[in-house]
């Protein structure tokens, strides 16, 4: 079969690189092997040249295993800018969902001062892991990629990155040249439906994959117990193979539990998370639980699994207490590790400092618009939930006897039996949500006005807000915006602000101001003060309060209507009418 778009060459291990250099961790031993074979024949279509390789090189920040840098690609080669290739994209990526996409733009790469080690094994081509564990835990190779990445050295060898590696090979199938990683060649052979490892298994499905792997679990991807010197199947490679990790002296292995702050609103749904990590994998037989000790009652999350070396968010949703108050959470786990097992909640009610009466004979002479502040956002969240399903293995385990008829002849016989040396495959099932919302503000509607945009000064305004949120979650994940509220210019946008209520509760939650107790038909509106000056009047209304495991959910709205003279005007002086 031919395609157009062809496959990929890589082989990477993981490693948990610890040898003699001051910038590696542990105890000086390492954590990789390799395996692998000849590399049989190719033919003028499809072939791979020793030493035809590189390596991807991503920084992943510890703590939640997350890439704080483009991947970038290292070899020791002059590759074509056209090859074709998938981008840069890290196996942690793939992993946490992104795609496999043909690149044709161009192919960019380094090629470092100090030569990188072979990587990638064939009958040609030997590999040394002493010799890759020492290139890349020399210090002089660390400040490169650190330099190359855009990243300070010091930052990096701090103990709170690692490198995250991936060899690369540079192969031509079906006549076209290509670039890929281990991780990416059995994505693609799966899209070509075992197309690509039918012409080239002896790399892409051997050596590319077995020339390093983990000897303990780390970021997640499990360490390899499987044969070094057979071939390998797609969900092998997946799972544990293709990647090297570097880590440095300082990182910690266990982060210690620590306290954190939180700020509430009285009367509101919240959502309350935790990260959960373990070094060693939980498993449906024994899932772990997390329990949230709130105000007398306890939250119980169950059945949590987690592969090894890898975390997840937990939570718990309840509500706030009408009263402001400072509130004690305990959380607790029963296996792994948790991000916090303290955190301290103050409860806050925001219906509070509305402004004073609006008095005619106000004045303000000194007054100067103030610049909008511009308070934080964030309107995407994502999070996910592992779940583990177990993958059927059966080997058969001999147990040959001579079964003799004492005179000195007989049988063997294998009174063995199958054993199922299955393992858990692990699925991780992504969410997000987005806030999106709409404000308008506009004159009171008894106000006589001749335009939506436009009006005195000393009449009320009416703000309206619209709210959205879209996720794929289940409803326990997530709640709609609850609160609105309002600052004004005249204050300098605090010291007062006026509270909305909620007009529609649901993901497309509607909100409206309070009425004003200052208003003769209680109309929910806000008075402009009678001194605000000709100009630009701009109320800024801050959403608040939908609330994901991946935190709250808030953005900041902003409408503006044009003063132009005051209520003042509209008032007419006459001579009372005598008979």
């Amino acid at each position: 079969m031919r395609k157009f778009i062809t496959a990929l060459l890589i082989i990477v291990g993981l490693l948990l690189i610890v040898p003699h250099s001051i910038f590696a961790d542990g105890d000086g031993e390492g954590n990789i092997d390799h395996g692998g074979g000849g590399m049989g024949s190719g033919s003028n279509q499809n072939f791979w040249n020793t030493h035809d390789e590189g390596v991807r090189v991503t920084i992943v920040r510890n703590n939640d295993q997350t890439p704080v840098t483009s991947p970038i690609d290292f070899t020791n080669r002059t590759p074509s800018g056209t090859i074709l290739h998938f981008g840069k994209i890290s196996k942690l990526q793939y992993k946490q969902g992104t795609h496999l996409t043909p690149n044709t733009g161009t192919y960019s790469y380094v090629q470092p001062q100090k030569a990188l080690p072979f990587i990638i094994k064939s009958d040609r081509g030997q590999t040394s892991i002493e010799e890759i564990k020492s290139y890349f835990t020399d210090e002089l190779v660390v400040r490169y990629i650190a330099e190359a990445s855009h990243v300070n050295f010091d930052t990096l060898t701090n103990g709170n990155y690692k490198l995250l590696l991936e060899p690369i090979a540079y192969i031509t199938f079906e006549g076209t040249k290509m670039a890929m990683t281990a991780h990416e060649a059995a994505l693609y052979n799966q899209v070509l439906s075992g197309g690509l490892r039918s012409k080239m298994v002896s790399l892409t499905h051997q050596n590319l994959p077995l020339a390093l792997f983990l000897e303990t679990p780390d970021l997640g991807f499990a360490a390899w117990n499987g044969s070094t010197a057979n071939r390998v199947n797609d969900d092998q490679i997946i799972r544990s193979l293709g990647l090297g990790i570097v880590r440095f002296r300082d990182a910690p292995t266990t982060p210690s539990p620590s306290q954190s702050n939180v700020q509430y609103r009285t009367n509101t749904d919240v959502i309350t998370s935790v990260r959960l990590s373990t070094s060693s994998a939980i498993t449906p037989k024994s899932p772990a639980h997390v329990t949230f000790s709130i105000m007398g009652s306890s939250y119980l999350v169950t059945n949590i699994v987690i592969p090894d070396g890898d975390s997840q968010i937990v939570w718990v949703k309840w509500r706030t207490p009408s009263k402001p108050q400072n509130v004690n959470i305990q959380i607790t786990a029963s296996d792994g590790w948790l991000s916090e097992n303290q955190i301290t909640a103050s409860i806050m009610d925001l219906d509070q400092n509305q402004p004073p009466d609006p008095k005619a004979t106000d004045r303000n002479s000194s007054f100067h618009l103030p610049a909008i502040p511009a308070y934080s956002a964030k309107t995407t969240a994502s999070w996910g939930i592992w779940s583990a399903r177990w993958h059927e293995y059966w080997v058969w385990i001999s147990n040959w006897q001579w079964i003799g008829d004492g005179k000195g002849s007989g049988y063997w016989t294998d009174y063995g039996y199958w054993k199922d040396n299955g393992w858990w495959d692990y699925s991780w099932t992504g969410y997000t949500a987005s806030l999106l919302a709409q404000h308008s503000v506009s004159p009171d509607s008894k106000a006589p006005v001749d335009s939506s945009k436009q009006m005195k000064s000393g009449y009320g305004l009416e703000i309206n807000t619209t709210t959205t949120l879209s996720s794929n979650a289940p409803s326990n994940h997530i709640t709609g915006a609850q609160h609105a509220v309002t600052y004004f210019p005249e204050y300098s946008y605090q010291s007062y602000w006026r509270f909305h209520d909620l007009k529609e509760r649901s993901y497309n939650a509607s909100f409206w101001l309070k009425p004003n107790e200052f208003s003769t038909y209680n109309s929910r509106v806000h008075f402009t003060p009678i001194w605000f000056p000709d100009g630009p009047y701009t109320p800024i209304t801050r959403v608040l309060d939908a609330w994901t495991p991946d935190g709250m959910l808030t953005l900041q709205l902003q409408d503006t209507v044009t003063i132009s003279g005051n209520l003042f005007s509209d008032w007419h002086i006459a001579p009372q009418k005598t008979k």
